[in-house]
């Protein structure tokens, strides 16, 4: 698909796409175009990606034909009401944007605007993301399946309908901060019983992700995996029950509640 790709904005996430799409050979860096709020950093990036730097968003929707919005929510508004005039039938957007719908979305882009809404994950930075693609949008079956190779290039990808993507959000998007807050409350543990910290955050880090892989390739139930660690009478079945007093599922399942909640406020 030789398309010409443009990024308004160039934050960690951004970076991340345009790394990926670099990385894999998705599309050449002088087809990539990129603006962002703070010309001297994007211009160390460029340097470092070979992508064309551009000094305003309108250069972006003059030179591509898939564009990717990449800004804070609160300031998308103003971004987009200026290149409203801009923007052509022929182009699509990719929004990685928290809490704009399809609706807000088509609204602020005008009627030539087509758009397909996408939430990834941090993880992506390290090409271990989750992401959902909106199985509502209008993008030809090309440019879909390209952005749908762009973001299995960074790990995983589902497809889910617009009223699932809050739920989406609460449990994967957000998913990272409650795992390094497990990380580090495990490491904390570490740390109390004697081991130093570096070694404790390894020990940590790698138990989940250890843990994530057995559940991901051997398709087993959590339960049944943790039910094989803990013995009759035995070390884990007391830390297990140590956590259930505690409230552990009750709480993480109010926790993903009360994120989606507030993701469908936005």
């Amino acid at each position: 698909m030789a398309k010409r790709i443009g990024f308004i904005g160039a934050g960690n996430m951004a970076t991340a796409i345009y790394s990926g799409i670099l990385s894999h050979h998705l599309s050449d860096a002088n087809d990539i175009f990129v603006s962002a709020l703070h010309w001297d950093t994007l211009q160390e990036k460029a340097r470092k990606f070979g992508f064309t730097a551009v000094k305003n968003n309108e250069e972006v929707i003059h030179n591509s034909d898939l564009v990717f919005l990449a800004v804070k929510p609160q300031y998308l508004a103003g971004v987009l009401e200026p290149l409203q005039p801009l923007i052509r039938r022929e182009q699509a957007f990719i929004s990685i944007v928290a809490g704009w719908t399809n609706d807000k979305l088509k609204q602020a882009l005008g009627s030539n605007g087509r758009v397909l809404r996408v939430m990834p994950n941090t993880p992506l930075l390290v090409g271990q993301g989750m992401s959902c693609l909106c199985t509502e949008h209008d993008l030809t079956c090309e440019e879909f399946t390209y952005v749908q190779n762009v973001f299995e290039a960074l790990g995983q990808v589902v497809m889910l309908e617009e009223k699932l993507i809050a739920a989406f959000s609460g449990l994967a998007g957000s998913g990272p901060a409650y795992v390094y807050m497990f990380i580090e409350a495990m490491a904390d543990a570490g740390v109390k019983l004697g081991l130093p910290r570096a070694l404790s955050y390894q020990l940590a880090a790698q138990t989940c992700l250890g843990s994530a892989e057995m559940v991901l390739k051997t398709g087993e139930h959590p339960g049944a995996l943790k039910d094989a660690v803990c013995s009759p009478a035995g070390t884990t079945i007391e830390a297990v029950f140590a956590l259930e007093q505690g409230g552990f599922r009750g709480t993480v399942i109010d926790a993903i509640d009360r994120c989606t909640k507030r993701f469908e406020q936005l």
